[in-house]
């Protein structure tokens, strides 16, 4: 960005703009190279103030006379702050959520703290609760109103703000016409509680008031007066991995906020108001990012919307895709009526690795994992050579006799960074089971699922399990993983479309625990795949007891340690279904 200042006159209905003018770009792109912006407080139904940040497209001083669709995003990552270089970063003006290239299309952009946090006033009760998606409609439906809207509004968002896109959607404001969600939960408590046990998302701890300090003040707050009475409304925030700890079951009733929270916070409770108010959906993810079976399984609900999903990590815009263009064009289709082609195009874009040797994007209107066909392989004795296990058994695609292997649970694991959105191989920390080399190519797209009977001399484990590939020279990458404590075993009839999956209920009636020795069957849906396993390599199931990616695995170690055995062999043979396509 070349320049920064401020405009005044009548060419602005705007209070204390400023121009940003902006770097190269594309020429298809190029309608509106510059930005116009304004940041104000906006109070919403319980008088609340909530920092809205409006950008407005521009050439030069002058903005677009216009109106124009509103594109919304709802963060609680501080929507302008600066960094601790004094840097001012700008939410709006990052294209990772293509909104710097929505700007230059033709689209008013607007973002805002969320109650509680950034500089926002009030305080967060929960997280993506319905104080918050209702605050979402109140700023949608204030947006519509402005004499710079069409009024329609569109919003979008990955990760926590795609969380906020979706709850906001649930309240169906009716400006609301589209809405491109990335990295969300359809299930919150399947989702941060997979399996009965919490891991990484959402329990990291809360940010100190420094950090929501840095944010810009609004236009007005000149001085900064009003951003520290806001940030000092924050202490009384709900904090949020004790939340989600202090809630075990589904119907968990939270100290924090007097309910059932789960459900409050279940998005598949609000999808037929979705559905009825005839809000357009997109959703994304990639394959390397546990949300991504969230997102698929939240397409498969939704008839209609689409679904992305590229090689990459948590909320990184799929890489060799044009991701800022198919956004544009889904918002243009959507909010502007154009025939773009976008009303025609297949209902799924994702990336097979492995395709052609080296991987591609895949285009289809089946949804990954739609007609794949679940090949058995069986746990098996033997030595594959090329795992550190206990056992280094093997993967046959018939079961053998009976047997058992059993290990005990390693606590005493690596620290993972921060925030590890993937897994590692955790082979030399359990047990694990592999193919001969592969023979032909084989393609998997959709779920893998570990259907293993297993019993501990405990009344509860945790079972953690991982499907690695592995490549001629030995070097192995985890593909998908899942994880389940054998108190949480029940299955149930789930109230939304699973795609053929196991779903464990959670509920208090249905955890139960386990007598030590008893042999209990368990079925533990993984992260979906997408990829060409090609021939030579060998697949991996490995099973272990504990995972470094928990935060909390210092407080639930047991001592001593669990010992679980693997059952092999017989009627109810231990086995790993693998979604095979043609």
């Amino acid at each position: 960005m070349k320049g920064i200042r401020n405009l005044t006159g009548a060419s602005m209905a705007l209070a204390s703009v400023a121009t940003f003018v902006a770097g190269p770009v594309a020429a298809a792109a190029d309608g509106y190279p510059d930005v116009v912006r304004q940041s104000i407080y906006v109070p919403v139904r319980d008088g609340t103030r909530l920092a809205v940040n409006i950008y407005r497209p521009a050439s030069g001083a002058t903005v677009a006379p216009e109106r124009l669709p509103v594109i919304f995003s709802f963060t609680p990552y501080r929507a302008r702050f600066r960094d601790k270089d004094g840097k001012v970063v700008e939410l709006a003006l990052d294209d990772r959520l293509a909104m710097r290239s929505l700007i230059r299309a033709g689209y008013v952009v607007a973002t805002a703290d969320i109650r509680g946090k950034g500089a926002s006033f009030g305080h967060r009760r929960g997280f993506q609760d319905r104080t918050e998606a209702y605050d979402g409609y109140d700023l949608v439906e204030w947006l519509a109103r402005q004499p710079f809207s069409t009024g329609k509004v569109g919003m979008i968002g990955c990760s926590y703000l795609g969380g906020s896109t979706f709850h906001t959607a649930t309240t169906t404001p009716p400006s609301l016409k589209a809405v491109f969600i990335g990295a969300s939960d359809l299930d919150k408590y399947a989702f941060v509680r997979r399996g009965g046990i919490p891991a990484q998302f959402n329990t990291r701890p809360d940010e100190p008031a420094e950090v929501d300090l840095a944010s810009v003040p609004v236009d007005a707050d000149t001085d900064g007066a009003m951003l520290k009475a806001a940030v000092a409304e924050h202490a009384a925030n709900t904090p949020m991995a004790p939340l989600w700890y202090g809630m075990p079951y589904r119907d968990s009733v939270s100290a924090f906020t007097g309910n059932e929270f789960w459900n409050e916070v279940g998005t598949f409770n609000y999808l037929d108001r979705i559905r009825a108010a005839g809000i357009a959906t997109y959703f994304w993810s990639n394959w390397q990012d546990e949300p991504t079976a969230q997102a698929l399984i939240s397409a498969a609900n939704m008839p209609g919307s689409r679904f992305l999903a590229g090689p990459g990590s948590h909320c990184v815009p799929p890489p060799g895709f044009d991701f800022t263009g198919e956004v544009t064009r889904y918002f243009d289709h959507a909010l502007k009526g154009a025939a773009n082609g976008m009303e025609s195009a297949p209902r799924a874009t994702y990336w097979l690795e492995g395709m052609d040797g080296k991987g591609g994007y895949v285009r289809s209107n089946l949804l990954p994992g739609e007609g794949a066909k679940p090949v058995s392989w069986f746990l098996e004795e033997g030595k594959s050579g090329t795992a550190r296990s206990v056992n280094d058994g093997l993967l046959r695609a018939s079961a053998g006799g009976r047997g058992a292997d059993r290990f005990t649970v390693n606590y005493d694991l690596p620290d993972p960074e921060y925030f590890a959105f993937w897994a590692q191989p955790m082979d030399a920390n359990g047990l694990s089971y592999t193919t001969p080399a592969l023979t032909a190519p084989v393609k998997l797209v959709g779920f893998p699922v570990a259907r293993l009977a297993v019993s501990t001399d405990k009344t509860d484990a945790n079972v953690f399990v991982y499907l690695d590939q592995v490549d001629a020279s030995g070097k192995a990458e985890v593909v998908a993983f899942g994880r389940l404590a054998l108190s949480h075993r029940k299955e149930g009839k789930a109230p939304y479309d699973t795609m053929g999956l196991p779903w464990h209920s959670g509920m208090m009636a249905d955890v139960a625990p386990v007598r030590p020795g008893q042999v209990v069957r368990v079925n533990i849906d993984m992260t979906p795949v997408s990829r060409v396993v090609p021939a030579g390599a060998r697949l991996r199931l490995t099973v272990a007891g504990a995972d470094p990616r928990q935060r909390n695995l210092k407080d639930i170690r047991q001592n001593p340690a669990p010992v679980i055995t693997v059952h092999r062999g017989g009627a109810n043979a231990s086995r790993l279904d693998l979604p095979v396509n043609d």
